[in-house]
Parts: structure tokens; C-alpha cells; sequence
């Protein structure tokens, strides 16, 4: 058993935010199941939703979060993440982010803005179009400067330890975490009284997704089987525009493409967006993904395009260099003609339940970041208002473990007891399940749903769920099984929110509702397990 003072789950903007503060009151180890780099922060493009302009103001900021929310969003969550996120910037710029800057005619230099979809005001910050890249190094830069900090890549975590599981009688809290090393192939195990996790989202749970390959669920499906309450696992973000090409099927074109002029074109070249919102290309990403896919599916056609090339070259170049040379690396010169782009699984809106300061209805376990449900959020994510989250949250959940701190509970955990299993001998099977489910998800949970493809995807999640528990007990833990084992959970999760939610909302939009009803569903959606 490995003991530490925190343990943070998880490598993007809130886990490592979260651990460079609590490096200063203890040892943190911090358990990625990749490398440091690898997480759903480095791939986010557009930027940093913070007040910074004069032209701006809390008071607006707090209105577009809470009118894209579509009526869910916690508004003093949200007004306490708005106003608190210029100081964690502020700290932010001070490791060494380097954010975008330009010039004013006297010669000085000011942050340079951007504006996104459902913003009334320029006040994204951002470095280029790989904000999220930049962010992550930056953090990742500062870990080696902190000796306090244990760095555990490649490592899985497989399960919460709790009280209750370990059979205590004192009331039910996180103990730690069993963790596989998957280079070792053997099962850790790691105490500590402050258990934080930061693993992200679930966008591999569909066929096509923004996210990279880790962005499994795992927090949430952990948080699950330790009995912590899960929030609005209905509200599925679709980013608007993927990359349409069948070589990047993971790429985003940001939505700050959109915020510099992009227009939308269907397969004819016209422009559609006139036809579905007053805002057109800067309405909320719900109402621009529903759009694109109503325009697909009425004309048959594959995909819609982007156009931006009435833009001057240079400015797109310098704006959008890592968007530029992706496109054209594939082909596509977005100077001179429209990107193809799709809608693709881009962010959870729900998710372990918190308080403002992340901890969750299990005592010692805190959640941050995109796995969190704060309700900063609501049914719809604000564009570039995640960023802001994580690293708001982290700091709140710091300062909360580590006040009136009291001296850790001194007990042995359990080590990983394998059993009588085999190794597995049938990954055809594993990989078989692990397609049906991103397949099943997509075609019956996607952007429009019904309940009778809900209802079709329950049914079937019940097979699967069981096919993969006899997995799970049957044969050596890896990762793929660990993965496989997260995605059916966080599937389940999110068809039987969205089954029990009889109204279209923001993200949820289903044909047999397709109108809200506040008298009966304003209100989150909160599962908990029933041991």
C-alpha cells in the first residue's frame, strides 16, 4: 500500500491545477492511465471564457452561461466560477501561459479576445487555436518543479476503496484507489484521505467524437460503483463542426472559426443557419448541431461546410495555423474553399455530482473538471466556459481539503486479490462489445432522440452489461477490459437519464417531446445507486 496526502486521477487543466496546490501542503500522486499530455485539455482549441475586456462584464457573462443552460444551470454556481475566474487566470499567466496578445495604436499590448457562439462579447483568451495545448504544458512544465509530486503514467484506476465496501461501521467515505500498472500488469494499491478525481469525459462512448482516446467514462463509472450521486448524464454536447475526412475523424474545427465570420453551407453552397436561429453560425452549439444534422438528413448529403475563405490568407494563417495545416495536410485549403465538417460527441454536461467546492455525496472523494457536475453547465455547455471550470474548481476543492484539515485515519486497505482468473483469450470479443456499444449510442442517443431508440439501447446495454461483467470476473484486468467495463456503465447512465427525461431541453432533444416542460422537468436528473 502506497500512502499519500492527495491522489489526483486524472492530467488535464483541473487534476494538475488541483495538484500543483496541494504539492505545497503534502505529496500527491497523480494516476494517468496514458501520458501527462494526454487528455481532453490538450486537444481544446478555442480558449478561455473569462471577464477581462471593459467592454464586458460579469453581469453578461453570468447571462449567456445561464441562457445557454436552457433553464438548469445552478446560477450561484455560475456566478461564483464567472467572477472568481479572472484571478485563476491571473495565476494561470503567472506559471507561464501565453496567452494571445495585440497591439493598441499607443503602442501598448492588451490580451487578445475571441468571440464564440452564444457570447454577447468578445472574452475567450487563447493562444493561437491550441489553447488547451498550451495550458497543458504550461502545467505539465511546473510538475517536475515540485518534489512533493508523484507522477503515475500509464496507471489505471480500477475502483474507489470505501468503508462501506471494506465493511466498516463508521458512516461510508473514499479510503483510495486500486490502480493498474499497465505496463506491469498488476493492480496497486494507493490511501489517502483526499481523493480527487479528474479523468474527464466520456466522448469514446460514441462512434464519432471529438475527444482522444482515453476520454472513457472512468470517473464517472467509478464514482458510480462507490455510490456517489451522477447529475444530467442526458445533456451529451455535440460539437457542431468536426473535420469531415476519413483520416481525421477526430479533428475540431473550433468554434472560434465560426466567431471570426465562418459561414455554413449546405451541399448546394447555400447558407442555412438563417433558416433555424436570429444568431445563425453564433447561436449555441445545441441549436447549430441540430441544425446541420436536420440539413443532412434532408438532403441526403454527408456532411455540410464551413466557409471562412472570404477571410484575408494571412489573418486565417496566424489565427488558425494548427486548423490550417491540418486541412491542408488532408487536402483542404480553408483560404480558398469551405471545410466539410459533421457534428461529432465533443462534452458531458453531467456527471458526478458536487457542491461548489467539488466534493461529492462521498466523503473524501472529490470531482472536478468535465467529470463534475457543478451546475455551472445546466442542459448546454457555453462555449470555452469548461477551461474556466476546471480551473475555478480546482482551486475551491483545494482549499476546501485542506481546511480544518484533520489528521489522516490511520488503516490498512486490502491488496488487489486477482482470484482464479485467466488471461483473456478472446479480445475479439472485448473489441466486438466495445464497437457495438460507440455504434448503439450514436444511432439511438445521439443529437434527435426517440423513445423507442432509447428504449432499443436499454435493452441491449442490459446484454452487454452482463456479457462484460462475466468479463470482468473471468479473466486478468487490462485496460481495454477496465475501459470496456467504464463505457457500459456511463452508456447506461446516460440512456436511462435521457429515458427519464420527457421533454426536450438543451442538449436532450427527443420527437415524442420536442417542447420543454418547465412545470415538470426544470430540474437536474440525479441517479443513485441502489446497493
Amino acid at each position: 500500500m502506497k500512502v499519500f496526502d492527495f491522489i489526483v486521477i486524472g492530467s488535464g487543466i483541473a487534476g494538475l491545477s488541483f495538484a500543483l496546490r496541494a504539492a505545497e501542503k503534502g505529496s500527491v500522486a497523480v494516476v494517468t492511465k496514458g501520458r501527462t499530455e494526454e487528455s481532453n485539455t490538450a486537444r481544446a482549441q478555442g480558449g478561455v471564457a473569462c471577464v477581462v475586456s471593459a467592454e464586458d462584464s460579469f453581469a453578461m457573462h453570468i447571462e449567456d452561461t445561464l441562457v445557454a443552460g436552457a433553464g438548469l444551470c445552478e446560477e450561484e454556481a455560475v456566478r461564483r466560477i464567472v467572477t472568481e475566474g479572472p484571478e485563476r487566470i491571473a495565476g494561470l499567466i503567472a506559471l507561464g501561459m501565453p496567452f494571445d496578445e495585440r497591439e493598441l495604436p499607443d503602442g501598448r499590448r492588451e490580451l487578445d479576445l475571441g468571440r464564440e457562439g452564444g457570447h454577447s462579447k468578445r472574452r475567450v483568451l487563447h493562444f493561437q487555436d491550441s489553447t488547451g495545448s498550451a495550458i497543458e504544458k504550461t502545467l505539465v512544465a511546473k510538475l517536475a518543479e515540485h518534489p512533493n509530486i508523484t507522477v503515475m503514467e500509464n496507471h489505471m484506476a480500477v475502483d474507489f476503496l470505501t468503508a462501506r465496501k471494506l465493511g466498516h461501521s463508521t458512516e461510508d467515505r473514499c479510503l483510495g484507489v486500486y490502480v493498474l500498472d499497465e505496463t506491469l500488469g498488476e493492480v496497486e494499491t494507493l490511501r489517502s484521505d483526499v481523493t480527487v478525481v479528474a479523468t474527464g469525459g466520456c466522448g469514446k462512448v460514441y462512434l464519432y467524437t471529438t475527444n482522444p482516446s482515453v476520454a472513457t467514462g472512468d470517473g464517472v463509472a467509478m464514482a458510480w460503483r462507490a455510490g456517489a450521486a451522477i447529475a444530467n448524464m442526458e445533456f451529451i454536447q455535440f460539437h457542431p463542426t468536426c473535420l469531415f475526412h476519413p483520416d481525421a475523424r477526430s479533428f475540431l474545427i473550433s468554434e472560434a472559426v465560426r466567431g471570426e465570420g465562418g459561414v455554413l453551407l449546405d451541399a448546394g453552397g447555400r447558407r442555412f443557419m438563417e433558416d433555424h436561429h436570429p444568431k445563425r453560425e453564433l447561436a449555441s452549439r445545441d441549436i447549430v448541431a441540430r441544425a446541420i444534422d436536420a440539413e443532412m438528413k434532408k438532403s441526403g448529403s454527408q456532411c455540410v461546410y464551413l466557409d471562412i475563405s472570404h477571410q484575408p490568407a494571412d489573418f486565417l494563417k496566424a489565427r488558425f495555423p494548427t486548423i490550417y495545416e491540418t486541412c491542408l495536410g488532408h487536402g483542404i485549403d480553408m483560404t480558398s474553399e469551405p471545410i466539410p465538417v459533421v457534428p461529432a460527441a465533443h462534452y458531458q454536461c453531467g456527471g458526478v455530482k458536487t457542491d461548489l467546492d467539488g466534493e461529492t455525496s462521498l466523503p473524501g472523494l472529490y470531482a472536478i473538471g468535465e467529470v463534475a457536475c457543478t451546475g455551472l453547465h445546466g442542459a448546454n455547455r457555453l462555449a470555452s466556459n469548461s477551461l474556466l471550470e476546471g480551473l475555478v474548481l480546482a482551486h475551491r476543492a483545494f482549499e476546501k481539503s485542506t481546511r480544518n484539515r484533520q489528521p489522516s485515519v490511520h488503516c490498512d486497505l486490502p491488496e488487489w486479490r486477482s482470484g482464479q482468473v485467466k488471461d483473456v483469450d478472446e479480445l475479439v470479443v472485448v473489441y466486438h462489445n466495445w464497437d457495438e456499444i460507440r455504434r448503439l449510442m450514436w444511432d439511438y442517443v445521439g443529437i434527435v432522440r426517440t423513445d423507442k431508440r432509447l428504449q432499443r439501447a436499454a435493452t441491449r446495454l442490459g446484454n452487454l452489461r452482463a456479457e462484460v461483467q462475466e468479463f470482468y470476473w473471468n479473466f486478468t484486468v487490462t485496460a481495454e477490459l477496465l475501459e470496456l467495463r467504464n463505457l457500459v456503465t456511463v452508456a447506461t447512465l446516460i440512456v436511462d437519464s435521457a429515458i427519464s427525461r420527457k421533454e426536450s431541453r438543451g442538449l436532450h432533444f427527443t420527437l415524442d417531446y420536442p417542447e420543454k416542460n418547465d412545470a415538470a422537468y426544470l430540474r437536474e436528473t440525479i441517479l443513485r445507486r441502489d446497493y
